[in-house]
């Protein structure tokens, strides 16, 4: 029966099956396969499908007599190693890619062996230096019947990896031990190819369960160890408390954890456990933390689901299986690039022998299957790495840096907000904030009028990298103007400074879910009383009302540092890139009196000016912390956080900033 009628489906016997495992594993493998073409409505013109374009080796051998075992269907020979050097992927750089590898059965099938898909998988992987691969893991089923011919074939393609000592693992799929007894049943034609001995020809291989059939392995990768907990398609009592054991034996490491059976999916993707993946999550997944990631074969369609454990975390389950595809699935391999910089993973799924055919040998079927861009065969899945490991690796806290080591030579002003108050307390109007490199420019509170109060209030929130551990929260709201904000003392030095050796300006922040475009836009960080007309400025693109200095925020949040230099008419203008809501981030402006540079969260933005810029113009006015003046009058108010802020009267190197 169709398994698009009943939804029910494929296992890797070849026919739509239910998730409950009583196959009958006595029934002839060709009695399997026959069943399978009925099923897929190949019988007669299975073999036929194969010749658009190319000659299948049933053929070749009807034509030619008996057909070279090494040949592809394509003409392509079994490639002999080409003496590359030792495998050497990056282990700390921030994206890492793991190799899957599911059911290969049907290239290692009685006397129809092909091994040149799998060999040229198993060399893009060693080749895959822009992918960064650290590790390849078979999700079983290697062969379709278990037999010592059909694993010499595939064992001997694996060797490709052992010569470079690459990281692998291959498991036991049903086919490749029967689908009777579990991880005890002794001596396999799969176990004495693929077995303890052979895996710790890499240093990524760790322990075997006493059986042989369960492994497992740690890689690193983005700097930090993972582990791939390779388990047979069936475990035994003793098969569950090694596993367990293993995890526990290393409480600090996420798992991946690969198997044969698992989940299945229907047509659209959506996963379930079946009856073997529902013990594997009792007994073993939901009260592991560590395990973050399951992959399987043995069914198609792909899909995935996402299941919560015992900890209240995702655990992220996904199935991939493209044996029913054109050439038993081409050996396909699905790339699982892991990117911590972004906290995500990206899925790709392609079939690394298409792509390097020849064009003109890459016939009609062939080329549907070079890359998958369905959903259920390319996405990405988004995890915070941090937070999702935090239960059992916790990333330790940056401690708070004394005031001293931040007052460096140049400093003209430090304002920091952790001094002991409690989270949400209003800051009182008679608050002086002390500027911590001692020369005198304290910050003073100042209330638009007709503000409620609590606009101004002190929080424990702060940028993961500050020294200080707090932060204001100005509560500002658009018009009419509301909101507290802060300002120099009148009699303060850096009123009049001038800025002549060049600066450097420097501030976190974080702007609220709830910031709008049209409340609060052109809100500042920081700002300059004064305004340009005052200050004789006439330049090209001078607005006379604006102030002769601020660092705002546009209303697409982009930071926006819009000064009058000393040696100009005109203004100079800086821009950052849109910021989302809810983070943190660190900003620097830097000018060496030639150049202005801004940079966001340590890295330069792209829109700096090439205007020649010295010094900044003053009317020797205050300076205003969270508030924004236009025409002389406060315009806007600040909402959002400001942590840490420094000013020093030179230009300094991304090396020195606070958040280095």
């Amino acid at each position: 029966m169709n398994h698009h009628q009943n939804n029910l489906p494929h296992d890797d016997h070849g026919s739509s099956c239910p998730r409950t495992v009583g196959f009958d594993s006595d029934a002839p493998a060709a009695a399997g396969r026959r069943a399978f073409l009925r099923a897929t409505g190949l019988v007669g013109a299975g073999l036929a499908v194969l010749g658009a374009g190319s000659t299948t080796t049933a053929a070749a051998a009807a034509a030619d007599g008996p057909a070279d075992a090494t040949a592809d269907a394509f003409g392509a020979p079994a490639a002999a190693d080409d003496g590359r050097g030792a495998w050497d992927p990056d282990p700390d750089g921030p994206r890492f890619s793991l190799a899957v590898m599911p059911d290969t059965q049907y290239l290692f099938d009685d006397d129809r062996i092909h091994p040149a898909p799998l060999e040229a998988s198993l060399r893009h992987v060693l080749d895959g230096s822009d992918e960064n691969f650290v590790f390849l893991a078979h999700l079983g089923d290697v062969t379709q019947n278990g037999k010592a011919e059909e694993f010499a074939a595939a064992g001997k393609a694996f060797t490709l990896l052992d010569r470079h000592g690459a990281a692998y693992s291959v498991l036991a799929g049903n086919h490749d031990v029967g689908s009777g007894g579990d991880d005890q049943r002794g001596r396999t034609a799969y176990l004495d190819t693929f077995n303890p001995a052979r895996f710790a020809r890499s240093a990524t291989f760790k322990g075997a369960s006493p059986d042989g059939y369960n492994t497992y392995h740690l890689f690193r990768g983005a700097g930090r160890d993972w582990m791939v907990l390779s388990l047979d398609w069936r475990l035994s009592d003793r098969g569950f408390a090694w596993a367990n054991s293993v995890i526990a034996q290393h409480p600090t490491v996420p798992v991946i954890l690969t198997t044969h059976d698992l989940a299945y999916a229907d047509d659209g993707g959506a996963a379930q456990l079946s009856d073997h993946g529902h013990a594997l999550w009792d007994r073993l997944i939901s009260g592991n933390d560590q395990i973050f990631l399951t992959l399987n074969g043995h069914y198609w369609p792909p899909g995935s689901t996402t299941l919560t454990n015992k900890a209240g975390h995702d655990v992220h389950v996904h199935i991939t299986n493209y044996q029913n595809r054109y050439y038993g699935g081409a050996a396909m391999i699905r790339a699982y690039r892991f990117d911590l910089d972004r906290n995500t993973i990206d899925v790709r799924t392609y079939s690394p022998w298409i792509q390097q055919l020849a064009a003109e040998k890459v016939n009609r079927l062939a080329s549907e299957e070079i890359e998958l861009t369905g959903p259920v065969d390319s996405f990405s899945v988004q995890v915070d790495f941090a937070r999702r490991f935090a239960g059992f690796a916790p990333v330790p806290a940056r401690p708070a840096r004394p005031a001293r080591q931040l007052t460096i030579p140049g400093t003209v002003a430090y304002w920091r907000f952790d001094g002991g108050r409690p989270d949400g307390s209003a800051v009182a109007d008679s608050q002086v904030v002390k500027d911590l490199s001692g020369h005198g420019n304290d910050l003073v509170k100042q209330t638009a009028p007709g503000s409620p109060a609590g606009t101004l209030t002190w929080s424990a929130e702060s940028h993961p990298d500050q020294p200080g551990r707090g932060s204001l929260y100005f509560a500002g709201r658009g018009k009419p103007v509301q909101g507290a904000y802060l300002q120099t003392v009148a009699k303060a030095p850096m009123n009049a400074d001038t800025f002549q050796q060049g600066y450097t300006f420097e501030a976190f922040f974080k702007l609220p879910a709830d910031w709008d475009a049209g409340r609060n836009a052109w809100t500042a960080l920081l700002s300059r009383w004064g305004t340009s007309g005052e200050a004789g400025k006439s330049g090209p693109d001078t607005d006379p009302q604006e102030p002769v200095a601020t660092l705002s925020l546009s209303g697409g949040r982009e930071l926006q540092w819009c000064v009058y230099p000393t040696n100009l008419s005109g203004p100079v203008t800086n821009w950052g890139h849109e910021l989302p809501l809810g983070a943190w981030w660190h900003v620097a402006v830097v000018n060496n009196k030639r150049l202005t540079r801004m940079y966001v969260n340590g890295c330069e933005v792209v829109r700096n000016p090439s205007t020649p810029s010295e010094g900044l113009s003053t009317l020797g006015h205050p300076w205003l912390l969270g508030g924004y003046e236009y025409g002389g009058a406060l315009n806007q108010v600040f909402h959002g956080w400001i942590g840490d802020v420094r000013v020093v009267n030179r230009p300094l190197p991304v090396r020195d900033f606070m958040i280095s």
